[in-house]
């Protein structure tokens, strides 16, 4: 339960997405296991800074949990680069913290995780765990069918795959939206989790929900409540 929230909570080719594409959006959601009689909220946005800089953002809490997760970002010839990436989770098992700083001059990732120091060479194409979320919803808006990623996890890089299963209309509080279907790919005798994700298409792929079944059948949902592309109010049929 504890690594469905990590990853819901919160997404080789390059991370690519063009300049122009990178629009300001807001979202809610309800958080909900379906083991659980509670449910809870979180909120995920991205903003422009100044000076070229975007800031995406992560917020839940539940009875039993809460988590931040923050990164800022830049691009160069429409690749994402994380500058700063901030995790922080309390309340549900262990606790644990993580700050990494991405320094695309000396080409390296440093900081530290669960009080670990992290160092790690730093090479084009690799992004944060929240960074990942935003290449992941371009390239579906791109029209790829299949997305890699070289994404620094727990102080180690790990590749995350992703491939589309097709069109699906998710029935939502802000009325029924038509999405791109995305399935993370696992090998299977590594892992049995599943994670599925559904992307708005008439609002450059907003993520609308999210769907993870653990290995013990554990079930976990988030769904839109409501949300904002471009300052526009995203409404569905």
């Amino acid at each position: 339960m504890r690594r469905a929230l990590l990853f819901a909570f919160a997404l080789l080719a390059l991370p690519t997405v063009h300049a122009a594409d990178l629009q300001p959006f807001s979202a809610s959601y309800t958080a909900d296991w379906k083991q659980l009689p509670m449910s809870g909220q979180a909120s995920r946005s991205l903003e422009s800074t100044g000076n070229g800089v975007w800031k995406l953002s992560f917020k839940a809490s539940m009875m039993i949990a809460s988590l931040t997760e923050q990164s800022t970002l830049t691009l160069d010839k429409d690749t994402l680069l994380p500058q700063s990436y901030h995790f922080e989770r309390g309340g549900l098992g262990k606790a644990k913290k993580a700050d990494l700083d991405f320094d695309w001059t000396a080409k390296m990732v440093t900081g530290t995780d669960r009080g670990d120091a992290v160092k790690i060479p730093l090479n084009r194409g690799m992004v944060d765990k929240s960074t990942y979320q935003l290449a992941l919803q371009h390239d579906v808006a791109a029209g790829k069918k299949t997305m890699s990623y070289q994404v620094v996890d727990d102080g180690e890089v790990e590749t995350y795959d992703f491939r589309v299963l097709g069109t699906e209309k998710v029935d939502t509080k802000a009325g029924k939206i038509d999405a791109i279907k995305v399935e993370r790919v696992r090998d299977p005798t590594q892992s049995k989790r599943t994670t599925v994700m559904w992307f708005a298409k008439d609002w450059d792929y907003l993520l609308v929900r999210l769907q993870q079944v653990e290995t013990d059948g554990k079930e976990y949902n988030i769904m839109l409540l409501d949300g904002t592309v471009n300052g526009k109010a995203v409404k569905g049929s």
